[in-house]
């Protein structure tokens, strides 16, 4: 073993270390080890040189078509956000199972199908924001969710030639070779299928008791100010005719509701089977999370009028809590009274006062110091009250743009073409997903700064970074000699060195990119295949298999990257899933390959 290669090791597994054992983010992890590999000294024949790697190859990564991909699919994202398509395909799609088990058999088995045939980097993308919100509105743990369901893509992944671009590059390599046939579309489903049945099938079993809860949104939102808040179920409200339950209202993460006021009359212990008409005005109490989510709920609108009178559209707004001073004008008088929208050209859609149960509508409470106020404004209310002796303090809330739920079937409709010309069409899914985020913009799904703001840096920089260090395994030898050291442990017997091949690409998937390892383990496959003097088919199915089973660890899959942040996890929690679903993955690769295959 050289230097550089074990230099490079000791890196690698010092990053593996600190990030299960530190909270220090995965990003600057990846990127310090980057740094580190830049500028460590490294003695050669003719003295000494700075850095292991050149630049240029330490952030190829971060100009990488999947780290491109995933910056694209992020403003996609956006314009399914920002249109409420995201909850509609959450509500349609996902339904409401009665418990834990139930919810990842539907996070898991579709997953299977849907990205044998699309690219699981854009299925992650897009169906993450939706089964977050899904798992908060039905008090789930998102921890409990995300894995499976990331898992579940990259096994679905395995089924197809074109599930993967792991697979489309041993394609390649085999043609590139003369010595073998074409791969055929489905010719990986004979042993693909019966693993990512067999691993789904052990993610659903195994998965809600080997991960962590987290946290749910309900324990999250626990002792939080709780506000009063009025809805109206407008004319024309897909809600209207939908008992409580079936409009999604029972089950409310930290609200619920407290009365029905219909025709002059007030409805309180309201049934969840109380059937919803045009024109109920719904009370509301929850906090300030649940508010928000339930003012961007298609079919209700804010019962004041007062927010179609402010002078900018209501998608160019966003929600801001302030607290009531001592000397603001409004103390004592009704909101109403005090021309609340006129002062401030803003509107209070929610009032909290210190858990104190709320009565009327919103127009009619009197103010007092220290009331909290939820309000509905322009982004420059903030500055503009900063320095107010009207408010003690006023902050925006997160992610409370309303939505624009008329361009929701454009948006689907976006998103729809995008999968399409992804995989049937012929585009690059970059291309696809590029062409997508341009037409969010331009058609209004989503604003230029919604796109921007949606981009999650930490994730683009770690999966970037991550790339750069497995580049540097490569041209430091590191990898062979990963791969060297497993594959003698084989001996002359086929099955036992199969199973050390398997062993040494999942190893290697975990460190390096999968579609790295792909072209570094081919080789090896024909060469091992060739020195036992059999088939090389086994070797080669195989290859497919573990490239793509990067389970265990963060940087192993960049979709594993995609989730850590929105499951709440931590390092060594990919461990406790992932190991066993690796050895379950190759113990069915490693048996069946031979049978389909003879040696």
């Amino acid at each position: 073993m050289g230097t550089e290669s074990l230099l490079v090791l000791c890196t690698v597994g010092l990053v593996l270390i600190l990030l299960g054992t530190t909270r220090v983010p995965a990003d600057a992890l990846l990127l310090g080890a980057l740094a580190l590999l830049l500028v460590i000294p490294v003695p050669t024949a003719a003295g000494w040189k700075l850095g292991i790697l050149e630049v240029t190859d330490a952030f190829a990564g971060f100009s990488n078509p999947g780290v491109l991909t995933v910056a694209a699919l992020f403003a996609v994202t956006a314009g399914l956000r920002e249109t409420g398509a995201i909850d509609w395909i959450a509500q349609r799609a996902l339904g409401r199972p009665r418990s834990l088990r139930s919810a990842v058999a539907r996070v898991v088995f579709p997953a299977l199908p849907i990205s044998a045939f699309l690219n699981n980097t854009a299925v992650v993308a897009m169906l993450v924001p939706a089964i977050g919100e899904w798992a908060k509105k039905l008090r789930l743990p998102a921890s409990k969710l995300m894995l499976p369901f990331n898992y579940a893509t990259i096994l679905g992944g395995t089924c197809t030639l074109i599930g993967t671009s792991t697979n489309l590059i041993v394609s390649g390599l085999v043609l590139k070779s003369g010595t073998l046939a074409p791969i055929g579309l489905f010719d990986i489903t004979w042993i693909g299928l019966p693993v990512a049945v067999i691993g789904c099938l052990f993610i659903w079993l195994a998965g809600p008791a080997l991960l962590p809860d987290r946290g749910s949104a309900s324990s999250r939102l626990r002792e939080a100010r709780e506000y009063m808040a009025e809805m109206v179920v407008p004319p024309g409200s897909p809600l209207i005719g939908k008992t409580i339950e079936e409009a999604g209202l029972r089950h409310l993460p930290g609200a619920f509701v407290a009365e029905i006021e219909r025709d002059g009359e007030s409805l309180v212990a309201v049934d969840p089977d109380q059937r919803l008409k045009a024109n109920d005005r719904l009370v509301l109490v929850g906090v300030v999370e649940s508010i928000r989510d339930l003012q961007n709920l298609r079919g209700l609108v804010p019962a004041t009028d007062q927010v179609f009178k402010l002078d900018s559209p209501r998608y160019r707004r966003r929600l801001f809590e302030a607290v009531v001073s001592n000397t603001c004008p409004l103390v004592g008088k009704t909101i109403r009274d005090g021309r609340f929208r006129n002062r401030y050209n803003a509107v209070v859609l929610a009032v909290a006062r210190n858990g104190e149960r709320l009565r009327g509508k919103i127009g009619d409470i009197v103010l007092r110091p220290g009331d909290t106020l939820l309000i509905e404004a322009n982004p420059s209310f903030a500055l503009q009250q900063r320095d107010s002796r009207d408010f003690f303090l006023v902050s925006g809330v997160e992610n409370s743009t309303p939505r624009r739920h008329e361009r929701a079937g454009v948006a689907l409709a976006i998103l729809a073409a995008m999968v399409l010309a992804a995989a049937f069409g012929g585009l690059n899914m970059l291309v696809a997903a590029l062409l997508a985020a341009f037409l969010m913009i331009a058609t209004g799904c989503c604003t230029v700064s919604d796109a921007r703001n949606a981009l999650d840096w930490p994730v683009l920089v770690a999966i970037g970074a991550a790339l750069g260090l497995g580049r540097a395994m490569e041209v430091s030898g590191a990898a062979k000699v990963v791969a060297g050291a497993m594959l003698s442990l084989g001996g002359d017997n086929p099955w036992l060195t199969l199973a050390a091949f398997y062993a040494a690409t999942c190893l290697l998937t975990e460190i390096l990119t999968n579609n790295a390892v792909a072209a570094l383990m081919f080789p090896v496959a024909l060469a091992t295949a060739q020195g036992l003097q059999v088939s090389a088919w086994p070797f080669v199915m195989t290859l497919m298999v573990a490239a793509s089973a990067g389970f265990a660890c963060p940087i192993g899959y960049q979709t594993n990257l995609m989730v850590y942040g929105p499951g709440g996890y931590r390092y060594a929690d990919y461990f406790r899933l992932g190991i066993p679903l690796d050895v379950v993955v190759g113990v069915v690769s490693v048996l069946l390959a031979p049978l389909i295959w003879p040696f």
